[in-house]
């Protein structure tokens, strides 16, 4: 027996609450990140493969995804937070960790403990970092960011050949020269092809570093941004890394959610807040135990019965059925007129994710993007992993 939140149940009976008790359920396929990655590594060439994690490896669990990472032969991880970066340690000492959102002023000896490397954005940043290795008497790594063409993070152009001149006299050690690639997922953009030949000036100005540049859509389509060493991201977790052509990627989540009630409603009644959506005849809406509480979008359903926005998809008993009205917070009404009543109950299971539905179809459905999709996934779902060791 053990205690589960003043209650004592059997280890059974408490997998039971939080299975049935979960607004539903997410799953997630270690196997595939991991075969996601490797090709990757396999389309990358003789550039290293490393990995980015951040945002809780993308909503989906920064420790199981990166475990199942390095033991598929992953040795560099990116992420965006020192946390992140702490949780990364915890679970692999002896990965390299570099933390892209740099540090904040006083907090080096932090990054020091558990050997992160902050990715250096800034004049500022490079100069409290090499003070902090002068201290020391320790040639900490780093990574230098360059900006060419983001213009969010990174040195300029200008203060990245006054950073080379100087790169000799440095008490810290720099272990990677990079920057980011902003077209890249739009496979035919001159942009990318601007940003490859500017940062392949710049970084010429600091030989024997290595470089990195490829995001994922950049392994995928724009071979000359491989160089050193890739990031893949969204590529990782199965989303769409570029705008057009086929996902080669394979799908990693799934996400069930429970029907809380099957009604009946009439011709001419409203769904939902707002009033968007009047039935064009008599249905039957089974109500989900999900919202944008739970990282579903409030913009996700059809708005009216002329479909002149499609809204989102759920797969019940088998089939497709539309999501209809606006999106609450914890409930959504799927319209399973066309489904036999018997098929369809208080207590099942309703598809959101999987079965064809990528979290690109529901980002498309609600004005978004699969990214934000993952990383919102909310955490009153129960997580299930599948993969087993994922390598």
């Amino acid at each position: 027996m053990r205690e589960v939140a003043n209650l004592h149940l059997s280890e059974d009976e408490a997998t039971f609450v939080t299975a049935r008790g979960a607004s539903g359920v997410l799953t997630i396929d270690l196997a595939a990140i991991v075969a996601n990655w490797k090709e990757c590594d396999r389309r990358s060439g003789d550039a290293e493969c490393a990995a980015v994690i951040k945002a809780d490896a993308y909503g989906l669990g920064i420790e199981p995804v990166a475990a199942a990472l390095a033991r598929a032969g992953c040795k560099t991880f990116f992420v965006a937070l020192l946390d992140e970066a702490l949780k990364v340690c915890s679970i692999i000492p002896e990965a390299a960790i570099y933390v892209l959102n740099g540090f904040n002023p006083g907090t080096a000896s932090a990054f020091q403990d558990i050997g992160a490397r902050p990715v250096l954005g800034s004049l500022g940043e490079i100069e409290e970092w090499d003070n902090y290795a002068k201290r020391t008497k320790e040639p900490l790594p780093a990574a230098i960011h360059i900006d060419t063409g983001m213009t969010r993070l990174g040195l300029t152009f200008e203060e990245a050949e006054e950073v080379a001149k100087r790169q000799k006299g440095f008490s810290f050690k720099p272990a990677l020269i990079m920057s980011h690639l902003a077209r890249a997922d739009e496979v035919n953009h001159e942009m990318t092809g601007a940003q490859t030949a500017k940062f392949r000036e710049i970084a010429a100005k600091f030989p024997g570093i290595p470089r990195s540049l490829a995001n994922s859509a950049g392994i995928l389509a724009h071979p000359d941004t491989h160089l050193d060493l890739v990031r893949p991201g969204i590529a990782l977790y199965g989303g769409e890394a570029l705008i057009d052509g086929e996902n080669l990627m394979k799908p990693v989540v799934r996400l069930d959610v429970h029907v809380l009630q099957v009604r009946k409603a009439k011709k001419g009644d409203t769904v939902g807040y707002g009033g968007e959506y009047t039935l064009a005849r008599d249905s039957r809406l089974a109500i989900l135990a999900a919202g944008y509480a739970d990282g579903i979008p409030r913009a996700s359903g059809a708005a009216n019965t002329t479909n002149t926005k499609h809204g989102m998809e759920a797969v019940v008993a088998g089939k497709r059925c539309k999501i209809v009205g606006r999106v609450s917070m914890d409930l959504i009404a799927v319209d399973v007129t066309d489904i036999a009543e018997g098929d369809v109950k208080r207590g099942d299971m309703v598809r959101l994710l999987g079965e064809g539905i990528s979290v690109d179809d529901l980002g498309r459905a609600s004005g978004t993007v699969g990214y934000e999709i993952l990383t919102r996934a909310g955490r009153r779902f129960r997580r299930v992993y599948e993969g087993g060791q994922g390598g």
